[in-house]
């Protein structure tokens, strides 16, 4: 029997039922809107991971831009911050799949197995026991593309640009690989302070701005990485969606910000 990575979060931050966490992803779907006909799906995704309540609707901007390409997407690169274990710079997963309410996900240990030679990755399931930031992506995921992908789960702890960006080109591939950031942005200030703050984090991940650091968004190390590849590859950043907890779940107090940009290739 292979090793699995039971979900350590459902029930918490999604619903830890099939029947409701299908309903609720598809509520969120339900309010995404994209007019953009694009002729290649997109390569890279930046996804909010907060409960469903609070960035579900967020992130499914990026997520409905899957639809179209169920048949063509066949491996997710799924890099997001470690909030609960300290980890050096990169950490791949020993377990062999992922288990959701919506099913098993395989990994894909080839891709792993390419991995293995780079000092920055290790191989350890203890920061991805409890970490919540790459499984609240899993459903929407599961929703958009099926039972037909294999997955590359890696949490970024204190890692550089480049070590990610070297991660990233490794297993860049063609259409059948997406890669998605999971990050969200500013927290626990008030609204109108954080909308300030969140505009400015985006504008600088437009214009490739690979210097942001945790207090801009909590993924800052696994998005700078990003945006130096994204850069690298020719890829074209949209702004999806910017919102904040306080827009979603009511309380401006102190919000949590988030956003969903997609990165798209300019290549026929």
């Amino acid at each position: 029997m292979p090793a699995v990575r039971p979900a350590a979060v459902a029930g918490i931050f999604y619903p830890g039922d099939a029947l409701p966490l299908r309903r609720q992803v598809g509520e969120c779907l339900a309010g995404a809107h994209d007019t953009v006909e694009a002729e290649r799906p997109p390569k890279l995704l930046i996804v909010p991971h907060a409960g469903y309540v609070y960035s579900g609707a967020v992130a499914a901007h990026a997520y409905a831009l899957l639809a179209p390409w169920r048949e063509r997407i066949s491996r997710v690169v799924l890099l997001g911050p470690a909030h609960r274990s300290a980890v050096r710079a990169l950490a791949a997963p020993a377990a062999e799949a992922f288990d959701t309410p919506l099913g098993r996900i395989a990994l894909d240990l080839p891709a792993l197995a390419l991995l293995q030679d780079l000092p920055q990755v290790v191989r350890d399931d203890r920061p991805h026991a409890f970490e919540h930031s790459l499984e609240v992506q899993l459903p929407f995921l599961q929703t958009l593309l099926g039972g037909t992908f294999d997955l590359v789960p890696l949490l970024v702890g204190h890692a550089g640009p480049a070590e990610v960006a070297q991660v990233l080109t490794r297993l860049w591939g063609g259409d059948e690989t997406l890669i998605v950031v999971s990050s969200d942005l500013s927290h626990y200030l008030p609204h109108a302070q954080a909308q300030l703050r969140d505009r400015a984090t985006v504008d600088r991940i437009l214009a490739f701005d690979a210097t942001l650091d945790p207090e801009d968004a909590c993924g800052a190390l696994a998005i700078n990485g990003a945006l130096q590849a994204a850069h690298a590859h020719g890829l074209l950043p949209r702004l999806l969606d910017l919102r904040n907890s306080g827009d979603t779940a009511g309380d401006r107090r102190r919000v949590v910000g988030y956003t969903a940009i997609a990165f798209e290739s300019t290549a026929p």
